[in-house]
């Protein structure tokens, strides 16, 4: 069983759960791992698990019947999904790629429903969750139909630094330019080219194997 100290510190949840619903949540807790390029779930499988990343970076996506990759969006430490799914008692509509080595966390159904029935702490997790969850993918179908690569670039990035979803992120990500690529649709050298763009406007920081967000609003707005 996950130490309640581990578990608060990759599930901000966690924090705000009582002693008795902690107790229950860490029970229904598993940790696997993942290792590079390897899918945590496809679509249309029943994963019977709400599902959280540890450690290392996850991509949902959908590969069209076409074979064309469709990235939504990138999930870094601290960050959980799946939420609707296990909710609604249905199959996985995406992919869940681990980019990298990877760590990830699954609460089992019946834990989840028996916290989101019974815990207060949970359930207003839950709302910000979803309401920001929404918002996030409004943006999604606006940013592709108008953003030329800059501005999808910017969002891109932008997205991984938000608060609410990924509150463990600091201004300063681990990411490769070939990762960045994958999330947003972009070639490595196009990403490169309007990495210097974005870094120039000082909205950000290129640095070795990662990038630190100088201006997170500005990024976020970038191109709108």
């Amino acid at each position: 069983m996950i130490p309640a100290e581990q578990l608060q510190s990759f599930a901000d949840w966690a924090r705000d759960l009582k002693e008795d619903e902690l107790e229950r949540a860490r029970k229904g807790m598993t940790v696997k791992a993942y290792p590079k390029r390897t899918y945590v779930c496809h679509v249309g499988d029943r994963l019977e698990h709400w599902t959280g990343v540890v450690s290392g970076l996850a991509k949902i996506g959908l590969i069209s019947s076409s074979g064309k990759a469709t990235a939504f969006i990138g999930v870094p430490p601290g960050g959980w999904f799946g939420e609707g799914t296990v909710l609604k008692r249905e199959p996985r509509r995406y992919d869940v790629m681990a980019l990298r080595d990877s760590e990830i966390a699954m609460m089992n159904a019946a834990t989840f429903h028996w916290l989101f029935e019974n815990s207060v702490g949970f359930n207003r997790f839950l709302v910000r969750q979803i309401n920001e969850r929404l918002g996030h993918f409004i943006a999604l179908a606006e940013y592709h139909r108008l953003l030329d690569a800059p501005g999808r670039l910017a969002r891109n990035i932008a997205w991984l630094f938000n608060p609410v979803l990924y509150p463990r992120l600091g201004p300063h990500i681990d990411i490769t330019q070939e990762e960045i690529g994958e999330l947003s649709g972009l070639s490595r050298q196009i990403v490169n080219k309007n990495l210097k763009v974005l870094e120039g406007e000082g909205l950000l920081r290129v640095e070795h194997g990662g990038i630190t967000v100088l201006d997170l609003e500005r990024l976020s707005r970038y191109g709108g």
